[in-house]
């Protein structure tokens, strides 16, 4: 995995493997600052200006496509924002392998690819096999910001969150207080294109995800045998 992705801060890049070890992300951005993650970043119009407006937080950002990165990267240099460190590279493998848990104050997932064909699925962000990656990363207490316009994904993304014990769940009918967040959403709102917003606080303690638990415990346990392998 390592040989294709790359970090990005205000000093420029750098191969992941400069980074690729515990600990990584408090020697690229050293101090106590509360994190915040966005997945997905796009062209950065979000984080970069999240992170200029909150410069006692750290910023985490991880986006897959190279030009996306690239360019976000071009605007972190020049705007020398020394809160921010990016990541090219797929979100949930880094999850999995990369970053530590409950790391983070705040998660921000916007218009992910939804993969609206059934076999291709299992590639979303948020399903029952890798919800929990995805709050495994979030601190308890923490807050999930989620939108989509792919509605059909936006309500299942909601059935899941509001299956979190204990978590909060509110939708955004209104909009977020701060405006579009995104170019996507800018340009979706501008259409009058219907969009999902939703905000979790996970709870404190935060345990497990009921779907994500029985999925890990499915994935372990293996498929059931069948009479031809039993014997029977």
């Amino acid at each position: 995995m390592s040989e294709r992705l790359e970090v990005a801060t205000a000093a420029g890049l750098a191969p992941f493997d400069a980074a690729g070890t515990p600990g990584a992300l408090d020697r690229l951005l050293p101090g106590a600052g509360a994190w915040e993650v966005e997945l997905g970043f796009g062209k950065g119009r979000f984080l970069l200006a999240r992170a200029a407006a909150h410069p006692e937080h750290r910023f985490l950002g991880i986006e897959l496509a190279r030009d996306y990165f690239r360019l976000a990267a071009d605007r972190l240099a020049r705007r020398r924002l020394a809160n921010v460190v990016l990541v090219r590279g797929e979100a949930l493998a880094l999850l999995a392998t990369a970053l530590p848990r409950g790391f983070a104050a705040a998660l921000h997932v916007y218009f992910p690819d939804p993969w609206p064909k059934s076999r291709h699925q299992r590639r979303r962000l948020f399903s029952p096999a890798s919800v929990d990656l995805l709050f495994g990363a979030l601190a308890p207490g923490g807050e999930l910001d989620f939108a989509t316009d792919h509605l059909d994904y936006g309500l299942e993304v909601r059935r899941i969150l509001a299956g979190y014990p204990g978590a909060q769940l509110v939708e955004l009918a209104g909009g977020w207080p701060d405006g579009a967040r995104t170019n996507y959403e800018a340009k979706y709102v501008a259409a009058g294109r219907p969009i999902l917003r939703l905000a979790l606080r996970a709870p404190e303690p935060r345990g497990p995800h009921p779907e994500g638990l029985r999925a890990l415990t499915a994935a372990v346990a293996g498929p059931e045998p069948s009479a031809a392998d039993s014997g029977a």
